[in-house]
């Protein structure tokens, strides 16, 4: 049996912050049936936007999926916010299958024409970000297509300029990017998807600027650099000097301190690149000793946090790589 709107607001009552007059209001008879509805959206939103358990998230799905039953066929851009709250929702709680993405899919795509006709053009960029995201999820499991999550993206940054909308426009091209660099191509063709990844960047990097948009500059420099890293070329010198250039810049924002689990995966990445330097570029036969040297120190460092922070599986590829970098230092002994 569907609970209640009554039963609802208790429930939701005993476990969130909100007072209690916010909750008989949803119950009380004078309020009118869209006032009902925007205020089970309205609780909803208070679950999904702080969790702190996934039961929470799996309560705020019910009030949405309440609030999309109340519209009927007389609210329809109430329903169509409703389903895309649901959407929103079931794409972040965890789940190893791909069962919630797709109904996620499904209520994006279902309440896009409706918003298109209904609601305001940010309103549209923000469903046509996180349907491209879903569609992204679905691409390993062959349940979506990449380009169409591209395609997404690009529909989104009509409205998400880097002029308005900079934090949007930059986790877009981010996301462009590394979808770019999932689409499946052949082997002699590699260098083609890598190029248009690296590319992407460096288009964003334009408009983004470090004393502007720091968080997202940072996160651009450091996926730039893990892009030219493995961009097959003929110069593979150059494009890990680029790579390590770019870490340095997002080394300028992430640190120890205030970014402690992004400030280890860039050190990470940027000893990755070290490993696979020479010392001297003139005369890369006499080996990589200092580099070496100095990968190890930022390996260690990051797996010292990434443990701290219970990031055991990260830890882990730390310390396989530790062991492959003492062992090449032994060698060079």
């Amino acid at each position: 049996m569907t609970p209640s709107i009554t039963d609802l607001a208790v429930k939701v009552a005993m476990s969130n912050d909100k007072p209690l007059h916010f909750y008989a209001a949803i119950a009380s008879e004078s309020a009118t049936k869209e006032e009902k509805i925007q205020m089970l959206i309205e609780m909803a939103q208070g679950f999904q936007k702080k969790p702190k358990t996934t039961k929470d998230l799996r309560n705020a799905v019910s009030l949405y999926y309440r609030a999309y039953q109340m519209c009927g066929e007389d609210y329809p851009l109430l329903k169509a916010r409703a389903q895309v709250g649901m959407a929103g929702t079931l794409q972040i709680i965890p789940d190893v299958g791909t069962e919630l993405l797709l109904q996620a899919k499904a209520g994006y795509e279902e309440a896009l024409p409706i918003l298109q006709k209904l609601a305001s053009p940010v309103e549209v960029a923000e469903v046509q970000m996180n349907l491209g995201l879903v569609l992204q999820s679905l691409v390993p499991f062959n349940l979506a297509r990449i380009v169409d999550s591209i395609q997404a993206y690009h529909e989104a940054l009509r409205v998400f300029t880097w002029q308005e909308y900079p934090q949007e426009y930059a986790i877009l091209y981010n996301n462009i990017a590394i979808a770019y660099l999932s689409m499946p191509l052949a082997s002699e063709r590699e260098y083609l998807r890598q190029g248009l990844a690296v590319e992407t960047f460096v288009v964003a990097l334009k408009h983004i600027k470090l004393i502007d948009h720091p968080k997202e500059y940072a996160m651009l420099q450091n996926n730039l650099g893990n892009a030219l890293q493995y961009l097959v070329s003929s110069h593979p010198i150059e494009n890990n000097l680029r790579a390590i250039a770019a870490y340095d810049e997002a080394l300028k924002v992430r640190n120890s301190k205030d970014t402690p689990l992004e400030y280890a995966n860039t050190i990470s990445n940027k000893a990755n690149a070290l490993f696979n330097l020479p010392d001297d570029f003139q005369k890369p036969e006499a080996g990589n000793l200092q580099n070496l040297l100095q990968a190890r120190t930022y390996y260690q460092e990051a797996w010292e946090i990434f443990i701290q922070h219970q990031q055991l599986e990260q830890a882990e590829v730390v310390t396989q790589t530790l062991q492959e970098i003492d062992a090449e230092i032994i060698r060079h002994g």
